[in-house]
């Protein structure tokens, strides 16, 4: 019952702003950005943080008018990496993973994206993401970085746009390639007519810069040098495998690594093992 209401909601704010396109389009801008760009769940309460992140040093940094909020385990050595997580999650998604790298040392570093976890803001945008990467990538030096769905897209595209950093190794997990599929799947959830498509793609272009047509992890992949390991599952229904393909094929010096049965979470044993490998195995 609670999918039937779901899509029907859906159905009906579609054509509420597919009506508004053509009275008030600067409304139906609006509307429509808003839905596609503001996260529906992935807050935290700073008084009930999950235990893996109480247990971390917390701290807010601020960055323009924004704050966003990081997370260090401290290490025993130099090394240290740092995690990005994706569309409607936070830095607690890396539970599991983190108590791999506690194995070697390292000391880990996590922040909740824009809109996200304790992080301001009401929405969020790949660039403005990167740019709180590159603010915590300066004053940290981690050599290496771990992306997940939305956040590994986001890891290409500061990797591409930032190259001048001290990252040597990027994992990328469960990352979708084409901005237009991500905006094509949103158009298609809410049935929003050619002309509500149109005002979003000069939204992105005037408010973001972004050309959706060129908006493309493959082509962010084609102009990194540094070592990279590319992971997705041929079940995730969430990001299409091929996905996953197209930046591999564009990006020569990462590995692919298929899996099977994990979806789009990607919490697994065998691959954390494959990743602690990869970073400082050198394997």
């Amino acid at each position: 019952m609670q999918r039937l209401l779901t899509f029907v909601l859906a159905k009906l704010i579609g054509l509420y702003i597919n009506i508004l396109s053509y009275l008030a389009p600067q409304k139906a801008t609006r509307l429509a950005y808003k839905f596609f760009s503001e996260p529906r769940d992935g807050r935290l309460l700073k008084d009930s943080l999950p235990s893996v992140l109480r247990e971390a040093e917390a701290k807010m940094v601020t960055h323009n008018d924004f704050i966003f909020q990081t997370y260090t385990w401290k290490g025993t050595n130099d090394c240290k990496v740092l995690l990005v997580h994706g569309w409607e999650s936070n830095a607690s998604r890396w539970k599991l993973f983190i108590t791999y790298l506690k194995k070697a040392g390292c000391t880990i570093i996590a922040l909740d994206a824009p809109a996200h976890g304790l992080s301001s803001g009401t929405e969020f945008n790949i660039p403005q993401y990167a740019e709180f990467i590159d603010v915590l990538v300066r004053q940290q030096k981690p050599q290496y970085m771990v992306g997940h769905s939305l956040g590994g897209a986001t890891a290409l595209y500061y990797q591409s746009h930032y190259p001048d950093n001290s990252i040597e190794k990027m994992v990328i997990m469960g990352a979708p390639c084409d901005f237009n599929s991500i905006l094509n799947n949103y158009i298609g959830l809410l049935s929003l007519n050619g002309n509500v498509f149109k005002l979003l793609n000069k939204h992105f272009l005037e408010n973001l810069k972004i050309k959706t047509d060129e908006f493309s992890g493959s082509l962010f992949a084609s102009k990194i040098k540094i070592k990279g390991l590319i992971a997705h599952d041929v079940n995730d229904k969430t990001v299409a495998f091929k996905e996953g393909k197209k930046i591999a094929a564009a990006w020569p010096t990462a590995d692919f690594v298929q899996t099977k049965g994990l979806g789009h979470s990607m919490h697994d044993d065998k691959l954390y093992t494959r990743i602690y490998s990869f970073l400082f195995d050198g394997k």
